[in-house]
């Protein structure tokens, strides 16, 4: 059992909101994922400057002094910033996103990567949902895009680096409530296409198929169908990219999810007190998604 929310803010008035609104979604699924909890922020101008690259990537040393003053050789005349956030550490540049990400891979090269690309910063950590919000800085947080997690692990260690959200493509992560049964199977084949792997978790492997299908010219709908035809088992996914939120369930529906369609903002949880704290809820539109559905907004 997992806890997932996902916002969407349409309306640019209220994206000073976003880590206020997030935070306080995700408290309320805390219950359903205590081992650990993530989120994907975008949009957050602090994290990510407008029209630069970004990595987050999880590495508790070295400090950000220190880290940044490595980069700054391999990215020679950027202005390279690296915020720490927890053990996490956030960093950004005004060149191409690719130089970026093989910047910080030299520069740290055991150090997972939460995510890549413009507008969007990737935060993770073990332990209490609440107490990790608020190392986070979460409710102080701006933006126009958050997806997160809280995470009850049920088939694999419980680290950082298993916790979600699960990014394999720049700017796209993904959440997932549930498990997979052929994630083995699907892990080979991706291998085999010259896809790798941080860990053995089997989210991690759904973020990569749909990486895969992006990368083949599917568009993001397209890529979760394929997602119901390749994968065994009960799921709600949630997938975002900085221009579109998507949601999907397995063809059972056994897995909780709403969604809630308000003024200026599309919103998903997979409880309503998750939703209860969002602005005119009371008029929102508030459904469960159909089974085996693609459900995507775009901005």
């Amino acid at each position: 059992m997992c806890g997932i929310v996902g916002l969407q803010l349409r309306d640019q008035a209220q994206q000073g909101r976003l880590g206020e609104l997030i935070a306080g979604m995700l408290g309320q699924v805390a219950e359903r994922g205590p081992d650990s909890a993530g989120i994907a922020l975008y949009g957050d101008t602090s994290l990510a400057p407008p029209g630069q690259a970004v990595v987050s990537a999880l590495a508790p040393e070295p400090p950000s002094t220190v880290l940044a003053g490595v980069l700054r050789p391999l990215l020679p005349g950027a202005d390279v910033t690296v915020t720490e956030v927890a053990d996490v550490r956030v960093i950004a540049a005004p060149v191409p996103q690719p130089r970026l990400t093989a910047a910080v891979r030299a520069a740290l090269p055991n150090a997972p990567l939460l995510g890549t690309g413009p507008d969007l910063a990737v935060l993770k950590g073990v332990g209490d949902p609440a107490e990790l919000a608020a190392a986070f800085g979460l409710a102080g947080r701006t933006g126009y895009q958050a997806a997160g997690h809280t995470r009850m692990a049920t088939e694999s260690a419980v680290t950082v680096a298993h916790s979600h959200p699960f990014s394999a493509a720049p700017g796209m992560c993904l959440v997932h409530n549930g498990s997979f049964a052929n994630h083995d199977t699907v892990r080979r084949r991706l291998r085999a296409e010259g896809m790798s792997f941080d860990t053995d978790n089997d989210s991690e492997v759904a973020a990569a198929f749909v990486a895969s299908r992006l990368a083949a010219g599917d568009d993001l709908g397209q890529a979760l169908r394929s997602v119901c035809r390749a994968f065994d088992g009960f799921y709600t996914l949630l997938v975002t990219t900085p221009a579109e939120l998507a949601v999907v369930r397995d063809a059972i529906a056994c897995k909780p999810a709403l969604i809630a369609e308000g003024d200026g903002w599309v919103a998903m949880a997979s409880e309503y007190r998750a939703l209860s704290g969002l602005p005119g809820i009371a008029a929102a539109r508030v459904f469960e998604p159909a089974p085996g559905e693609v459900y995507l907004w775009s901005r």
